[in-house]
C-alpha cells in the first residue's frame, strides 16, 4: 500500500500533545513566556516521551510545556491550524481533535473564547486543505465533576457547529466512572456524543463502567478489555469502537511491544478498531507511521485497512454528509 496516498481518518488526537516544537519557541518569544530553552533540539527532547516510559503518569508529564504556552487565542488558533495542516499533508481527510478547555484559562481566557479559538483554527485549515475537523471537549479525571457543568453549558452553543462530543481523559484509576455519571448524563441530554479514555492501564472493568454508566459510544484505547470478559463482550456485541493508539500504548506500558498489541486480534474477532496517533508530538508519530506499524507487525491486508477505515467513518461523530464524502475516498 502507498501510505502517502492512502486516505486516513483520525478519531483520537490530543491538541496539546501534537504541538510543533518550533511553535512552542515562537509563541514563547511572542508572548514573553519563560520556557526551559529556546533551542529547537532541546525543546523537542522535552516534548517527546521515550519509548521506555515507566508509566502513563510519566508520559503525561510531557504535556506541561505545551499547556504553558497554550493560554491565548492566538496560540490556540495557530496550534489547531497547524495540527490540521500536518494531518492534511499526510492525506488525513477527517479528524476529531480533543482538548480540555479548563487547562487553558491561566492567561485569563474564558471558556467561550477558548472554544472559539480552537474552532477558528479548524475552520481556517478546512478552508485551505481537503480536510474536515470536529472538536471533542475533554475533562481530566482529576477535576471536580461539578466543574464540568459550566463547560457543557457554554459548549452546547457550538454543538453541530464544530463541537461534537465530550471525553474523560488523563490518569486512570479503578471505578472513576461512578464519579461522573451526572455530568455525562447531562452531556448526552444536550446532544454531545460520548467517548471515554478507559482500559488503558490494566483496568478492563473501567470500560464496562464507561459504557454502562456514562453511555460511551467509543472507548479511548480499551486495550485491556481482554482481562474483563464482560467488558470484552459488551464492546463486541454493542459495536463500541476502540480508538487504538499503538505507539502511545507501548510508551505508557499499556502493552509491552507493538508486536504484542491486541489490536489485530480484536479486529479479527469482529471488534471495531480504529487507528490513531493519540499525541503526534509526544509519541513522535503520525497516521502514516501508525499504519506502517500495523502493516509491519500484523501484515494487515488492503481489505483489513478498508474495514478499519470504514469503522472510523461509521463511528466518527461527523454528520451524514461528511460520512458519505469520507466513504467515497476509498
Amino acid at each position: 500500500m502507498n501510505l502517502k496516498d492512502l486516505p486516513k481518518i483520525e478519531l483520537h488526537c490530543h491538541l496539546d500533545g501534537s504541538v510543533r516544537p518550533k511553535t512552542i519557541i515562537d509563541i514563547a518569544k511572542r508572548e514573553k513566556i519563560d520556557i526551559p530553552s529556546y533551542d529547537i533540539k532541546e525543546i523537542t527532547e522535552l516534548m517527546i516521551a521515550p519509548m521506555e516510559c515507566a508509566s502513563l503518569d510519566e508520559y503525561l508529564e510531557k504535556f506541561s510545556l505545551p499547556i504553558k504556552i497554550m493560554q491565548s487565542e492566538y496560540s490556540l488558533k495557530r496550534i489547531t491550524y497547524e495540527l490540521l495542516e500536518d494531518a492534511a499533508k499526510e492525506n488525513v481527510k477527517y479528524m476529531e481533535i480533543r482538548f480540555a478547555p479548563l487547562l487553558h484559562t491561566n492567561g485569563g481566557l474564558d471558556t467561550k473564547r477558548i472554544i472559539e479559538s480552537v474552532l477558528s483554527g479548524i475552520k481556517e485549515a478546512e478552508g485551505k486543505y481537503d480536510i474536515k475537523g470536529n472538536l471533542i471537549l475533554s475533562f481530566l479525571k482529576t477535576v471536580s465533576p461539578s466543574s464540568i457543568f459550566e463547560v457543557l453549558e457554554i459548549g452546547k452553543e457550538y454543538l453541530n457547529k464544530g463541537v461534537v462530543a465530550v471525553d474523560l481523559c488523563g490518569a486512570e484509576r479503578k471505578g472513576f466512572a461512578k464519579e461522573f455519571i451526572e455530568p455525562m448524563a447531562l452531556a448526552k441530554e444536550y446532544g454531545y456524543r460520548i467517548t471515554i479514555h478507559a482500559g488503558e492501564t490494566g483496568i478492563g472493568e473501567n470500560v464496562l463502567d464507561s459504557i454502562e454508566l456514562l453511555g460511551a459510544e467509543r472507548i479511548g484505547h480499551g486495550v485491556n478489555i481482554d482481562n474483563c470478559k464482560k467488558a470484552y463482550d459488551m464492546v463486541k456485541d454493542r459495536g463500541i469502537a476502540l480508538e487504538i493508539c499503538m505507539s502511545s500504548n507501548v510508551q505508557t506500558k499499556a502493552v509491552g511491544t507493538i508486536k504484542n498489541h491486541p489490536m489485530y486480534d480484536f479486529h479479527k474477532d469482529g471488534i471495531k478498531v480504529t487507528l490513531n496517533t493519540d499525541n503526534r508530538t509526544v509519541s513522535n508519530t503520525d497516521m502514516s507511521k501508525e499504519i506502517s506499524l500495523a502493516l509491519k507487525e500484523f501484515d494487515i491486508s488492503k481489505d483489513d485497512y478498508r474495514k478499519i477505515y470504514y469503522n472510523a467513518v461509521d463511528m466518527c461523530f461527523a454528520d451524514e454528509i461528511i460520512k458519505k464524502r469520507l466513504n467515497e475516498y476509498i
